[in-house]
């Protein structure tokens, strides 16, 4: 009889005395270091592994684990706000802020006088000083809770529960998602009024009923109507709202506050509530560049009726939330702000310097500003173009680099990169090259 190769296999509580398990032990929970051990042991005992090779893979494998798998990524595909990247990248105000909510902090108490006091108030603070045109403030952990409070504390806890919205602003936004089925979702019935391209003020007039319990205008971000069309302005909606005694909830989506000449189209906050909205609601991770949150800025009396209704509980915003945003708000600016007013000649001289070292060549490339922002408007910039083949090796090594391909090119964008991390890409441009046939 032969003996079974298998019995070779090191026990687990032979490994698990390993130094380099150990030392990872500091790192990783005893239950990762046993299932780590446990998938190599059941590769050898598959025979799709060596016994004496068991070891040097657990160590490789204990050594390579990460208590995130998430990984680090440099923006090279000039879309500035990357749903798929995590949208606005933070500035170092916001990273500095989470880093200190990650202990205890006074986030509802007040230190003078050691009472509780107001979840976030400095947020809240900073809020009010960048929108001066509303009253109050209320922030909730994304723009969808914030659209979904506003709709349900507005018209359906009232009794009410038609909101009447334009064809043209039933807006479907990525992976699928459907803002009405979203708005629909807590009882609310959407009174559709006007054409996929063109709603009339007559329009919104002739639905309202005993049953409307407020009007509804959304931005519709990700996507644009041209030709034959026509909206109704957010201050011909006010009138109406207030001629009727009902509350206007504006969605400008984006979260830009004030006008930017790079998007002249781009709905503001601060525009809205000037031309009279009850309540505007925005992303907090877009063009303001901030963490993940929904924001809702109005009168004070509508925003205590939605602070009061029991959502308000189920969508606040946590510690994390409120630190980064103060923080974006009362920073100098955003990785968001600076890459979308970049100096396109500053842009073109660091991309030539990486193009000469490779003999690569620039050539002209539009940025987007993305995540439901600036839809259509192109950002003029420029790109490093190599061969195809390099994206997957810059997508999977270290760091990971995400470019675009198009036109069967790799297109390198600065735009979205730190200039600290020229180098970087161009010393991992070098060692593809090395490596991948073009």
């Amino acid at each position: 009889m032969t003996s079974d190769p298998r019995r070779a296999i090191p026990s687990t509580d032979r490994l698990l005395t390993l130094p380099e398990v150990i030392a990872a032990g500091q790192q990783l929970a005893p239950h990762i270091i046993r299932r780590t051990i446990t998938e190599v042991q059941t590769s050898a005992r598959r025979g799709e592994t060596a016994p004496d090779e068991v070891i040097p893979r657990v160590v490789d494998a204990v050594q390579a684990t990460h208590t995130t798998n998430l990984s680090a990524v440099l923006n090279a595909t000039g879309v500035i706000i990357h749903t798929n990247l995590g949208r606005a990248p933070l500035s170092e105000a916001a990273r500095d802020a989470l880093h200190a909510a990650a202990g205890y902090v006074d986030l509802e108490l007040d230190l003078d006088d050691g009472k509780r006091s107001k979840r976030g108030a400095w947020a809240k603070t900073a809020l009010l000083a960048k929108a001066p045109d509303a009253e109050d403030v209320l922030i909730v952990n994304n723009g969808a809770a914030a659209l979904s409070l506003a709709t349900t504390a507005l018209a359906v806890a009232q009794g009410k529960p038609e909101a009447i919205i334009s064809r043209g602003e039933l807006v479907e936004i990525g992976a699928g998602f459907r803002l009405p089925d979203l708005i629909t979702s807590t009882g609310t019935q959407l009174a559709e009024v006007g054409t996929t391209n063109r709603t009339t003020f007559e329009d919104y007039r002739n639905a309202i009923s005993e049953r409307t319990g407020a009007i509804l205008k959304v931005h519709p971000s990700n996507y644009w109507i041209g030709g034959f069309n026509s909206t109704v302005r957010t201050k011909q909606l006010a009138a109406l709202a207030a001629e009727e005694g009902l509350p206007l909830i504006v969605d400008v989506g984006s979260g830009l506050f004030e006008a930017d000449p790079v998007l002249p189209d781009e709905p503001t906050i601060g525009q809205a509530l000037r031309d009279g909205a009850d309540v505007v609601i925005a992303s907090g991770d877009k063009l303001l560049g901030g963490p993940q949150a929904g924001l809702l800025l109005g009168s004070k009396t509508v925003l205590q009726t939605l602070t009061q209704h029991p959502l308000a509980r189920a969508f606040r915003a946590d510690k994390f939330t409120l630190a980064a945003l103060e923080a974006t708000l009362n920073a100098p600016s955003t990785p968001v702000h600076d890459a979308l007013h970049a100096d396109s000649e500053v842009l073109y001289a660091r991309s030539q310097r990486i193009a000469e070292a490779l003999n690569a060549e620039v050539v002209p490339h539009e940025g987007r500003v993305g995540g439901g922002g600036g839809a259509g408007v192109p950002i003029a910039g420029w790109a490093v173009s190599v061969a195809e083949e390099f994206a997957r090796p810059l997508r999977t090594g270290s760091p990971a680099i995400l470019p675009r391909v198009a036109d069967g090119r790799c297109l390198i964008d600065l735009r979205c990169v730190p200039e600290a991390d020229d180098q970087v890409i161009l010393h991992r441009l070098r060692e593809i090259a090395a490596e991948v046939e073009v």
